[in-house]
């Protein structure tokens, strides 16, 4: 083969190796960027399914929880258009001071109407929870349980409640916690399976207010598409293998 030759043909073989090596990175690194709501309190049906429950300290019939028509001004201004806003209400009290806590679980009736624990699912590979807060300047803090997809939980620190007033909290999910497996279906989502508010063990806890709003992810819901990827949905997939060749 000429010198000639063979310097135009590896030239136009670099050149394609390069467009294939960028075409994958485009692949790989595609995004759909986009904020997505986990909980809302605007709707009484949706907002009755949550559970709260205190430590062992808590004064008997504490904690209370309630719908109130309150919202943070930062999200909807003094509200002039007079939408039907809510915020979820938590009053509680503890017999003793100590490392006191108040879980806010999510839930769902059961058969029998009773409400029992159930995770929200987190819609594509979440970047960053946040949630609005209203505080009153007491030393408690907010954690965030999350759940990968063997089961394990992973506890998100939100932030202190040392403030007063509306406040965003925003925790970054840390690429330690596995959003997708090597096997299909790749994706596997997170699930919210509660909020943890703590107080401080020398903080008043006698009687307290604090309310939340507005739960949401910032979640890349990007996907690769691929040839037969309607088997890899498990629903899909047994809907076919029931059918079989009948």
């Amino acid at each position: 083969m000429r010198p000639g030759l063979r310097s135009f043909l590896g030239t136009v073989l670099a050149m394609a190796l390069f467009f294939a090596a960028a075409l994958v990175m485009a692949d790989e690194y595609t995004q759909t960027i986009t904020s997505r709501s986990l909980a809302t309190f605007d709707d009484s049906a949706a907002a009755a399914n949550w559970i709260v429950q205190g430590s062992k300290y808590a004064t008997q019939g504490y904690p209370q929880m309630n719908l109130v028509r309150a919202w943070p001004e930062a999200l909807y201004g003094r509200n002039k258009q007079s939408k039907v806003l809510f915020a979820l209400g938590i009053h509680s009290k503890f017999d003793r001071k100590s490392y006191n806590y108040i879980e806010i679980i999510p839930a769902k009736k059961d058969s029998a109407g009773k409400l029992q624990p159930a995770a929200l699912p987190i819609p594509g590979r979440v970047r960053t929870l946040d949630l609005w807060v209203w505080g009153a300047n007491y030393n408690y803090w907010l954690d965030a349980h999350i759940r990968d997809y063997r089961g394990i939980d992973h506890v998100l620190h939100m932030g202190s409640l040392m403030f007063t007033g509306w406040k965003n909290l925003t925790a970054t999910i840390s690429g330690a916690i596995p959003q997708s497996r090597k096997y299909i279906p790749r994706y596997a989502g997170l699930e919210l399976t509660k909020l943890v508010i703590w107080t401080a063990p020398d903080e008043k806890v006698d009687d307290f207010y604090f309310f939340i709003d507005e739960v949401n992810v910032i979640t890349d819901l990007f996907e690769t598409r691929f040839d037969g990827e309607d088997l890899a949905d498990p629903e899909t997939l047994n809907n076919l293998w029931q059918q079989g060749s009948k």
